[in-house]
């Protein structure tokens, strides 16, 4: 009776003996090696996985990194920093090529008190749905639509929505990018941290027919090109343009503009 109750215990242990040897085996065989390297960059990278550096996350970067495939400036989310603690783990005491921080901003100044509705929208509260529609309920086509698409794909939670439009939180900005892919009216852009003043619409529409839609859009008047003192704004498409590497900040061009189109951030 012991007999038949020890011969099943000692096969089965016997089994697992063999199959935890076996499993140890094949670990050790099909081991895949982990570059030291990647390690330790992945643990000076912020973590966001934003993808914002052309990779599928900071362990893909990271690896990249490590095989010389890519720039150890290639994380706009941890900056200078990062890039040089990346600099000094691969080796390059030389310091890491690394432009100055840029911020996403909203190309839009007009709220829904600030400009016409096309229709009544009732329907999937995201962009681009709404775009899908005749271009989007408001009667200006280069605005903001105000669902929040943009807040949505932020990891960083740099977006909040005012009356209908979005709004940057500079200061939480990382300058990821997620936002300016996410809009479909392409009104979000890059601009230099340093930048003060935007010309805050998008549309290329003539001043009379911006006017009949929204009370903030640029009109084209050029009283922002006339007295800007070091050539920073031009007419383009009929709407005025501040080159932000130009630009002193000194605020002159919002002073004059009869529309209030042109923003300080």
């Amino acid at each position: 009776m012991l007999s038949d109750i020890i011969t099943p215990i000692v096969i089965v242990s016997g089994l697992g003996l063999i199959f935890g040897l076996m499993l140890s085996f094949v670990s050790k065989k099909f081991e895949v090696k982990v570059d030291e390297k990647a390690k330790l960059i992945r643990d000076v990278l912020p973590g966001a996985n934003c993808a914002a550096c052309g990779f599928n996350g900071c362990d893909a970067f990271a690896e990249a990194l490590a095989e010389g495939k890519a720039e150890v400036s290639g994380c706009p989310v941890g900056g200078k920093t990062v890039a040089i603690q990346i600099s000094k783990i691969l080796g390059k005491e030389e310091k890491a090529e690394f432009g100055g921080k840029k911020i996403a901003r909203v190309i839009c100044g007009s709220d829904y008190e600030n400009h016409k509705m096309k229709y009544n929208y009732i329907g999937i509260k995201d962009c681009y749905a709404a775009s899908s529609l005749y271009g989007g309920p408001s009667a200006c086509d280069y605005g903001c639509i105000g669902f929040g698409t943009c807040i949505s794909i932020c990891p960083f939670n740099a977006i909040v929505m005012k009356k209908g439009l979005a709004k940057i939180v500079e200061y939480k900005c990382t300058g990821c990018e997620l936002c300016v892919k996410a809009c479909p009216k392409n009104i979000i852009k890059m601009v230099p941290i340093e930048s003060k003043y935007t010309v805050a619409c998008n549309s290329t529409d003539k001043g009379n027919m911006v006017r009949k839609v929204c009370n903030v859009g640029c009109i084209g008047c050029a009283r922002c090109v006339k007295v800007c003192k070091v050539g920073a704004i031009t007419l383009e498409d009929s709407i005025a343009k501040i080159d932000p590497d130009i630009c002193i900040n000194c605020g002159e061009c919002a002073k004059v503009c009869p529309t209030s189109s042109i923003s300080q951030f």
